[in-house]
């Protein structure tokens, strides 16, 4: 048997095998497919040999499966984030995922077993219906016949294999199976979500919360249950996160970092307890609609904690507004009096100027409050513009004919990279060679960070650049030499999001990934850690103290490894 091989089914079921592969191939073909029979016919064994196959890594393209999500207790929210979480998307809600795949045209082929034994039937089958409206995305569904389920999916016209009827049993081939086991066949039954777990959960507990089913929780806060509505409103923030398989540690500090500040005051430290096994600790964090401090708005970009914003960091919102805030705690310490519209990205240089990129990719310039100005005899006759402004002609030249995507700078230069994949770096003082121009990624840069890094013994230091790029991949390069030929980091999945600092322990970066996992690298030691906040990254900065700063639309986070 080759590497590729499909076994038979279990108890003869050859015939319905074929009918679901040649369904599978047949561009033609309902791109609903709904498995139906009664309970205990083989509909799950039928799901289970699809989905052995299906996921191996020879398997043919046309017979992939890429999602497989058990509907048994499941609502809306759950089965929303496990599909998710299988696709490599981050979705708060199902518009969020509906969006994410119609963005996404390569084919998709999703199994949902147990529909009938799902907490919420008719908004999962709503959303089932929606999927298969994608050209590109297959659905296989079961239901048990004469449930509801079967009448909320026919208006898809799908493709219907019912296990009840004669034609899809192979009876010699039934008998032969039967007759090559010693021991009596027990048929798999459909799922039950009434079986094994059934005792009540206190949805007020956060340890309670943390260790049980993620699946039953979710669909026990769908329905409203707990009387910690701060509580389960932080996991109806961060419930991709939350679905998956994990300690309860990581549990607890996901919540913490979606809760509130109007929560019960008794959660926020049961919280830090629990999480104090995970690899983070919450240094703090600032959800929609908190007052003390204010929720700063959406982050669409961040810069933070070195040369002039030393113990601050600032954010960009989705207005422009560029606001500062205090790295300890998150207080606000001022803006910046001229937004910038549609800001894609932000770093700021040594002599107080901000460099920001709007959506067009052009670059804009302003000055931090706190920046030092000339005064007396230099103010009245100085015409020199600042280093910073300098540098951005310089980079504004390089952008003239392909729009700039990322942003960083350090103390010996800046950065900018383009969405042809080159990163321009000018320096900021006269005597240092520039600029340099290298070629980092197929397709856009996503995002840049910088670091100052002493080279030998003698003092020299040297900029270096580190950037990702839609293709997924991490590259790091000293400008005036050749890039490193192999990334630093690389998955099946574009960057989204990157920071980087010189820490006590050498150069360390963060990434952020369109899946939604961060990770956090020390390369000098191979450390790796991993957070899932469980919202989308649109934003990443790293301090010399190894603070992680995390922005989304939602939540502006500050983590520090343990």
């Amino acid at each position: 048997m080759s590497h590729d091989a499909w076994a038979r089914p279990a108890e003869g079921r050859e015939p319905a095998a074929a009918a679901l592969l040649a369904w599978l191939a047949d561009p033609e073909a309902p791109r609903l497919c709904v498995i139906s029979g009664g309970a205990g016919c083989g509909k799950s064994a039928l799901l289970a040999w699809l989905v052995a196959h299906g996921t191996r890594p020879a398997t043919a393209p046309v017979r992939r499966v890429h999602a497989f999500v058990p509907l048994a207790g499941q609502g809306m929210q759950g089965t929303t984030w496990t599909l998710a979480e299988q696709l490599g998307v981050v979705a708060r809600a199902p518009g969020e995922l509906l969006a994410a795949l119609a963005a996404d045209g390569r084919r998709t082929v999703g199994v949902l077993p147990d529909l009938h034994a799902a907490a919420d039937v008719g908004a999962v089958a709503g959303l089932a219906g929606d999927l298969a409206r994608l050209e590109h995305v297959r659905l296989v569904v079961e239901a048990r016949t004469g449930h509801e389920a079967m009448a909320l999916l026919a208006g898809c016209a799908p493709a219907v294999l019912d296990l009840d009827e004669d034609r899809w049993t192979d009876p010699v081939r039934r008998a032969a199976w039967r007759a090559a086991r010693r021991a009596p066949v027990r048929r798999p039954a459909d799922r039950d979500p009434d079986g094994p777990d059934t005792a009540p959960l206190d949805l007020d507990d956060p340890a309670v919360v943390c260790a049980a089913d993620p699946v039953r929780v979710t669909a026990a806060y769908e329905a409203g249950a707990g009387r910690y509505v701060d509580l389960r409103g932080a996991w109806l923030r961060a419930g991709q996160s939350l679905m998956r398989d994990q300690s309860p540690a990581e549990r607890a500090l996901v919540l913490l970092t979606a809760l509130g500040d109007g929560a019960d005051p008794r959660l926020r430290p049961a919280l830090a307890r629990l999480s104090a096994g995970s690899p983070w600790e919450a240094v703090w964090s600032r959800v929609r609609g908190d007052v003390t401090p204010p929720w700063p708005g959406p982050a669409l970009a961040l810069t933070a904690g070195s040369g002039p914003l030393e113990g601050r960091f600032l954010v960009a919102d989705h207005q422009g507004v560029l606001r500062a805030g205090a790295l300890a705690d998150a207080a606000a310490t001022g803006r910046l009096s001229h937004p910038v519209p549609d800001v894609t990205a932000l770093c700021a240089l040594p002599d107080g100027t901000v460099w920001a990129l709007d959506g067009q990719g052009r670059l804009h310039t302003r000055r931090l409050p706190t920046a030092r100005r000339a005064s007396g005899l230099t103010a009245l006759l100085g015409d020199d513009p600042a280093p910073g402004e300098t540098a951005a002609r310089a980079l504004t030249a390089r952008l003239a004919d392909v729009p700039g995507s990322a942003l960083a700078a350090s103390g010996r230069a800046a950065a900018a990279g383009d969405d042809d994949g080159a990163v321009h770096v000018v320096p900021l003082d006269e005597g240092t060679p520039g600029p340099h121009t290298a070629v980092l990624h197929r397709g856009r840069v996503v995002a840049l960070g910088m670091a100052d890094v002493p080279v030998g013994d003698g003092g020299q230091v040297t900029p270096l650049v580190y950037s990702g790029g839609v293709d997924g991949r991490v590259r790091m390069w000293a400008p005036g030499r050749e890039p490193l030929s192999e990334p630093v980091a690389e998955r099946p999945c574009p960057v989204v999001a990157l920071g980087c600092a010189l820490t006590s322990s050498g150069p360390a970066l963060v990434v952020g990934w369109a899946d939604g996992l961060i990770q956090y690298h020390r390369p000098g030691t191979g450390e790796t850690r991993a957070f899932h906040p469980g919202l989308p990254v649109n934003a990443l900065a790293l301090t010399p103290d190894e603070e992680v700063v995390i922005g989304t639309d939602e939540a502006l986070v500050c983590l520090r490894p343990r």
